[in-house]
Formats: C-alpha cells, structure tokens, sequence
C-alpha cells in the first residue's frame, strides 16, 4: 500500500466522542454509565490541554512560588529561608505533574471505563458519522446511533502583526511547558493566562514586562481585583504597562532576541527587547478541521448549543450533534466543561432510553451553572477567587443591587494567616430577592473561600440564612460574618 492509499474500516457506536480531554472524558463516562458503546477520538495526548498545557502544569508552577512568598510574610517562617526559588526543582515538579507529557495513564483510565480509544484526527463525514485519520495514514469510519459529541476544545490565538511569524512567540502551551527560564520574557494580555504566566516567570528569575492595551488588568472582575494583582506584581518585580499594544515583531536571528515595536504607554518607549513573547490575548475555538461544512455548519465557528449542550444550528434530524466545554464558548473553564460533560452523557443515556431530559440524576440535564453562577480562581499572589456576577454586571443587567466590601485584613483569622495581611472581599446582592449574585476575594488563600460562595449563589441561598451558616474562629472564613454585619449596618 502505498503512502497515498487509505485502508478504511468501520465501527458502530451509540456514541463518539470526539476530543479525549476532560470534558470529553467526563461525557464518556456518563455515556458509559448509562449502558451506551462510547469511541473516544483524540489526535494529541489523551487528558487534553488542561492535563498537559493548562490547569495542571500552571498551578504546579505557581504553588511553589505562593507558598514561598507566603513564607516570607510570617516572622519564624521568614528567618528559616536560606535561598531562592530553585527553578530547576519547580520545572522537574511541573513536568511530574503533566507526567512527563505522557498520556498512559490517561489513557488505560478511558479503557478501563469499557470506552474504546481511537487514536487520530477526528472529523464529521456527514451525519452521525466520524471518519478518523490515524498516524499510519489509514482511515477508521465510526458511524453513531446516538450521538456525536465535540469536545475539541480552544486554541490560542496569535494577533496577525508584522513579523509574527519570524518572533515565534509563546503561546499558553509555550509558556506552561519551557524546560528553561528566559532572561527576558514579555507577556501581551492582561487576562488570567497573562497575569498567571507574568507572576510564574517572573518568580523563577525572568525579567518580565507585562503589555496591557486596557487600563488594567483581569477585566472580567471586580475591578479592584485587578488593582491589588498589579500592586502583587509590582512588588515582586513586574514592569506593568497599561494602554500599550505591539505593533510589529522582529527576530533576525533564529536564537536571538525579539525586538518588539510599542504603541501607546506613558514612559516614551516605542521598543523593547526580549529573549521570548508570550501572546495570552484569547482564544479560537479548535473546530477548523473537524468536518462542519459536511454537516451544514461553518468550519473555524463556535458551536452554539442550548442549555442542554445541543447544537442549535443543525436543521432537520440535529439532534444527534452535542458540543461541550470551549468549543461551545459558554464557559472557558475546565470545571465548567467538565460540568457540561457529565450533564450532557447523562442526557444523552437519558435521550436513548426514551427518557424525557427532565429526569436526569442531578435534576434537570440543563448547564444553568454556565450562566451566572460560574467560579473561577487567578492562581496569583495575592490570589483572586469569584463567583457569579461583578456590581457592574449586574446592574448592566437591570438588577437592584447593593455591593458590600470588607478589608479581608481586618478579620482574625487573616491576622493569623500572614502579617500585614492585604485582601478584600466583596459581595453582591440582589435587593429585590435579598440573595447574593456575586462574590469575589482578593488575598492569600481566597480560592478555598470560594465554593461556600459558589452554593450561596447556585442556591439562591436568602441573606437571612445565610446568618445561620456560622464560620469557625479563627479563619478568613469569618468574612463571611463581617460583610453580612455590614449589609445589615
């Protein structure tokens, strides 16, 4: 055979899943658990971005670095220091964490859940058909009785500036997964990707200048958030600067340094130098290849779905296509993806055995976390941790709302946690219902205070009970009892 003939093979299935990342994972294991022949597709490693390139390398990057400068902020601790940061012993932590970029592990998990993995580049052939192109070049054709489900995930994406091509930036995957510390490192957006990254390399001895075209950072919370993480990075030794885009790249030298062209900033600079750019300005869903036009839908596009992760835009017999975690562009957080992922293989175990999707295992088969409700932790120093909807969110979307702040400082168990302790907690609450809708915390070790955040707004949980809920003395959790004193005034 030669390198240009295909040898094609077919399989059934009640369901493929097509992207072997944890939302895929998870809809496989709840198709799997309601009796249905799952296939799961993947072209790179199996566990996905967030196991390889994301969630798992970043944070093991970043706890070492906040638990030492934790460290530092307790007298005791403090004067058992007697180094620095090793950056070697952190790199070989993280590469533990993503096992090496390895996916064996990974991949037994999917097997030993009785799904069938099938490694290549996954594609629609038409309804309720996925073609796989493997590594050998040969074919294998998945036809479904069920459903197809997409969970290809987000790219990165790279803006179209003069000499992009030639700098070779970093991207997130770059940036999680370097196996040495550049002198000079540039970081463009000042999103969570951005500030994470800034405050990684930069603690494990990069000279790092963070790019913000905004006024400042983290715009999607709180915008005090933003203040405390720039004042977190100053500190430490991040140049910071707000209102300034790059205009063009040059790297005449495959291994030289990246001179990058500067507009806007108030210190007069127009270049600046570095040894690598990492570009954290957003991403683009990974639904380019994957066979849409076959089905009548536009390659490269966000696949719109409703509440039960349904593809929308199929006519006709559609129900069989799902889409679930960034693909579908609700909610661009592991969590929530995996979120969607069990709720989707319990609706579609639901839909095969003639069930209505009104009586799933948890409820209703509908992602209304997805909107409103949604958690998320910036793993920085001081940390950021938010739930639900910012003040301005809220009013933007006619509610009658009051913002209660607290100097998380001020409470007993801050006190305890680091001296000079510096944080602020804010709560957001509908004054017509008298429930929360949103919460954010500023400070060392918030992200833990998050989900007792998270239930109070899924829950709709009233003020009046939330008295009730007493936190333990002496721990931040008493924030809790100071913002509601001081909603009651």
């Amino acid at each position: 055979m030669t390198s240009t003939q295909q040898e094609i093979s077919t399989a059934d299935y009640d369901v493929v899943v097509v992207g072997a990342g944890p939302v895929g994972e998870n809809a496989a294991d709840r198709a799997r658990a309601a009796g249905l022949t799952v296939a799961v597709v993947e072209s790179e490693l199996v566990g996905g971005e967030c196991s390889y390139w994301a969630c798992m390398p970043s944070k093991a990057l970043l706890r070492p670095i906040v638990a030492l400068a934790e460290a530092r902020r307790l007298p005791g601790a403090r004067e058992a220091l007697t180094g620095r940061l090793d950056a070697a012993s952190v790199l070989a932590r993280r590469d533990a964490f993503t096992s090496h970029w390895k996916d064996d592990g990974q991949a037994q998990w999917v097997q030993g859940i009785g799904a069938d993995l099938v490694r290549g580049h996954g594609r629609l052939d038409g309804a309720r058909r996925v073609s796989v192109t493997q590594a050998d070049g040969t074919v294998r054709l998945l036809t479904v009785r069920h459903a197809v489900v997409v969970a290809t995930g987000s790219r990165a994406v790279l803006p179209d500036l003069p000499g992009i091509a030639e700098a070779r930036p970093w991207t997130s995957r770059e940036a999680t997964s370097s196996a040495t510390v550049p002198n000079r490192l540039a970081v463009v957006g000042g999103g969570v990707v951005g500030v994470e990254m800034a405050t990684a390399w930069n603690a494990l001895g990069a000279e790092v200048t963070l790019l913000v075209r905004g006024t400042g950072l983290l715009p999607n919370v709180e915008p005090f958030a933003g203040e405390l993480v720039t004042a977190g990075l100053t500190e430490a030794g991040v140049d910071v600067r707000t209102g300034v885009s790059v205009s063009s790249l040059s790297r005449p030298a495959p291994d030289g340094p990246v001179t990058l062209r500067l507009d806007g900033g108030d210190d007069g600079s127009d270049e600046l130098e570095v040894d690598e750019i990492l570009f954290a300005v957003g991403r683009a869903p990974r639904t380019d290849d994957l066979g849409l036009d076959t089905v009548g839908l536009k390659p490269g596009s966000w696949l719109e779905v409703d509440d039960n992760c349904r593809v929308t835009a199929l006519s006709g017999d559609g129900g069989w296509l799902w889409a679930v975690g960034d693909v579908n562009h609700r909610a661009l957080l592991t969590h929530q993806g995996k979120y969607q992922g069990r709720l989707t293989g319990d609706a579609i175990g639901a839909v095969a055995a003639g069930r209505p999707l009104d009586t799933a295992p948890w409820g209703a088969h509908a992602a209304s976390a997805d909107v409103g409700a949604v958690p998320q932790v910036v793993f920085t120093d001081p940390e950021v941790a938010a739930v639900g909807v910012t003040a301005a969110q809220a009013e933007r979307a006619g509610l009658r709302v009051r913002a209660v702040d607290y100097e998380i400082g001020g409470v007993a168990g801050a006190s305890l946690y680091a001296d000079g302790y510096t944080g602020r907690a804010r709560i957001v609450v509908d004054l017509d219902r008298e429930v929360l809708v949103g919460a954010t915390f500023v400070g060392a070790g918030v992200a833990e205070l998050l989900h007792s955040a998270t239930v109070a707004v899924v829950g709709e949980v009233p003020i009046a009970r939330l008295w009730h809920a007493v936190p333990s003395y002496p721990t931040i959790s008493e924030v809790w009892l100071r913002l509601l004193e001081a909603y009651r005034g």
